[in-house]
């Protein structure tokens, strides 16, 4: 489903260092992440879903699908014992 930038901060965020304290969960910055998806969005491969958040579009996943299978067919050539992954 969509995918917002609150959600995207949260799976991006990491511990936050508090001196003699112990550490604490914080989001990351919503800046980058929403810069980053404004050019995927200006380049066709994610689309924005009224205020649900953003969703990829058939041209990102062919983008995706079609690198995948390169790195994977790279992967079969340098350890054969993956060709039984192959469909």
């Amino acid at each position: 489903g969509p995918v917002g930038i609150e959600r995207l901060r949260t799976a991006y965020g990491g511990r936050k260092d508090l001196g003699h304290v112990r550490e604490h969960f914080r989001k990351a910055g919503g800046s980058i992440i929403r810069k980053a998806l404004q050019q995927l969005e200006k380049a066709g491969l994610v689309a924005k879903m009224d205020r649900r958040g953003r969703v990829m579009t058939p041209q990102g996943r062919a983008l995706l699908d079609g690198l995948a299978a390169r790195i994977f067919r790279r992967l079969v050539r340098e350890k054969p014992e993956l060709i039984k992954y192959v469909k």
